[in-house]
């Protein structure tokens, strides 16, 4: 088949490198979001799907809407027989998915009808699923409610941090995309509804969501900073900036009694209190500062332990 493959970050690079290699289907363009600025200096650059099209001599569609005129003329003169999606970031209209015969056919790394929406694998891991996978579906108007070609399960790992998570998902579904595409160009897979029970919603993870309530219990902080982890980064502050909190660690038989969101610093572990028992910070990255470990940033702000005898003496607490 002819395929125009729509996706943006380093998530859809597996996809479209199986697809590449394919001696089934032909990639004959790709779609992306446009160029944006990025890393330190904040300069533009195209995204990894864009760049990976580039080094393979492939046309690189970036509309800024995919209702565009423009993009809509330019996909019907391509005329792909369909036209496979990994997280390509935007909404399609119903005229661009009139165009390719075999519709747009989407990689989603959730098991719908469960955690629809733009961050399932987040949401997975926020809500303590053990088992979650990536499904192929057929894009229809509603958001993420296409009839489903097939799906593939993955173990969500108890110290799995989305990123991690996010990328065996990736490689798994990269195989599930391209068998779901043989088979369509086959006439051997038909796409059966969703059921309308399960149907659970996977909105963005926004910064603000991503604050720690030291209040709530361990298990939920855990899960809060795995979840953010690496996007958009879970946080709290402390003296007045922000800190972003790299993986913790459940601590239940930590001896130390602290309230929540109090900080007790040790040589080599850094213990903050939350709703039942401490958890241990990993790492820690202070407003304007590179990573560190929690214990070389609790040495640079001086915090004492409980027996310190520091005018802390371990009541310093995050905000």
């Amino acid at each position: 088949m002819r395929l125009v493959f729509a996706g943006t970050p380093d998530t859809a690079l597996p996809s479209l490198r199986v697809l590449l290699d394919s001696p089934r289907h032909e990639v004959v363009a790709v779609v992306t979001r446009p160029d944006a600025r990025s890393g330190r200096g904040r300069q533009v650059h195209p995204s990894p799907v864009a760049q990976l099209a580039e080094e393979s001599g492939i046309e690189v569609l970036k509309p800024v809407k995919a209702g565009d005129v423009e993009f809509l003329d330019r996909l019907r003169a391509i005329n792909p027989d369909c036209c496979p999606v990994v997280a390509y970031g935007a909404l399609l209209p119903q005229a661009a998915l009139d165009i390719p015969p075999f519709g747009w056919i989407n990689l989603h790394f959730s098991l719908l009808p469960a955690w629809r929406g733009a961050a399932p694998v987040q949401h997975a891991v926020l809500h303590g699923d053990e088992i979650t996978g990536a499904t192929t579906f057929r894009i229809v108007k509603e958001l993420d409610a296409g009839p489903v070609f097939g799906c593939v399960t993955e173990q969500v790992r108890p110290d799995d941090t989305s990123g991690a998570l996010l990328a065996r998902l990736a490689e798994s579904g990269a195989g599930l995309l391209a068998a779901t595409l043989d088979g369509v160009e086959d006439d051997a897979l038909e796409a059966r509804p969703q059921p309308a029970d399960g149907v659970s919603v996977a909105p963005k993870i926004e910064v603000e969501d991503a604050r720690v309530d030291w209040a709530a219990p361990a298990m939920r902080v855990d899960r809060l900073v795995r979840a953010c982890t690496p996007a958009p980064g879970a946080w709290t502050e402390f003296r007045g900036q922000r800190v972003k909190i790299g993986a913790v660690r459940l601590a239940p038989q930590a001896s130390a009694a602290l309230a929540p969101a109090e900080i007790s610093a040790a040589k080599n572990t850094v213990l903050v209190g939350t709703g039942t028992h401490p958890v241990e910070l990993g790492e820690v990255q202070p407003q304007g500062k590179r990573v560190m470990t929690a214990a070389e940033w609790a040495r640079g702000v001086r915090i004492a332990g409980p027996s310190g005898g520091g005018p802390l003496d371990g009541l310093e607490r995050f905000g």
